[in-house]
């Protein structure tokens, strides 16, 4: 990775820093605009997501997709892509699991990522090529592990979901990690399960989601120290993805074994 992606990174960090005060003053904001179904975004999301455009754009030159006002494409040469507020129904309900996440695309591909959490004073920052840092500690490389010694992060569910993965293909998954894995964490957040998969918090985790603001920013930070991610298929996770397969070396197989034995989506409709 070139020195000017570290150079965007730092200003990018600026700008989180400078919008941290107001995230944390926001906790617990209600719901602003109905995004379908029982999804909605809040004021702060909505004021957070038009600074950070803002800035960037000023600082960096470079055009911003958000969550909330969509914005420049994402098969750009480069383009920021931000989710002012991951875990929104936890920052309303007053859960500290929430973060705003900022991912960097080259032509469609992650080269920088950052996830700020700050409820519990965690920052992660880095290149798809590496360094990562958790706030100034340089995370090291992700070593081989088993999933028996894991804790796994998945996404929540509704078992009566008859979306893109049905709630029941949803619970076979989790019935078959449950079964090898340590511990099983459902945070509630994106973005928080593939910084804490960076940082060796959690060996793996699942996200049945599609969004590529809530995967960007994580995926970069995860290969920068040498995890995986893929979608469940097992293909390399791209804009694209209709989900997100992530894990430390070792765990990612063994995830990906128990995510194939659960079948064929479409029987579960």
């Amino acid at each position: 990775m070139t020195a000017p992606f570290a150079a965007l990174v730092e200003v990018a960090a600026g700008i989180l820093d400078g919008v941290s005060d107001e995230f944390i003053a926001g906790h617990r904001a209600d719901s602003a605009v109905a995004k379908g179904g029982n999804d909605f975004a809040t004021e702060v999301d909505l004021a957070i997501e038009r600074r950070v455009v803002a800035e960037l754009t000023r600082t960096t030159g470079i055009g911003v997709h958000g969550e909330e006002f969509g914005g420049a494409a994402i098969d750009s040469e480069l383009v920021w892509v931000l989710d002012p507020i991951d875990g929104t129904f936890n920052y309303a309900a007053g859960s500290p699991m929430a973060a705003i996440l900022l991912g960097l695309l080259r032509r469609g591909e992650p080269v920088a990522g950052l996830a700020w959490l700050p409820f519990v004073g965690q920052r992660y920052r880095g290149l798809a090529d590496g360094p990562v840092r958790c706030n100034e500690h340089v995370l090291g490389a992700l070593e081989p592990r088993t999933l028996a010694d894991s804790i796994v992060g998945i996404g929540t569910f509704n078992i009566d979901s008859r979306g893109h993965f049905p709630g029941g293909y949803r619970a076979t998954v989790l019935e078959g990690l449950s079964r090898r894995c340590s511990r099983i964490r459902m945070h509630g957040a994106t973005g928080i399960d593939l910084a804490y998969v960076a940082a060796g918090i959690l060996g793996g985790a699942i996200s049945f989601g599609h969004h590529v603001w809530d995967h960007a920013a994580g995926v970069a930070l995860i290969r920068g120290v040498g995890g995986i991610v893929t979608d469940l298929d097992g293909a390399p996770w791209t804009p694209a993805s209709r989900s997100a397969l992530a894990a430390a070396p070792g765990v990612h197989a063994e995830m990906l074994e128990i995510v194939r034995a659960a079948g064929n989506r479409e029987d579960y409709r």
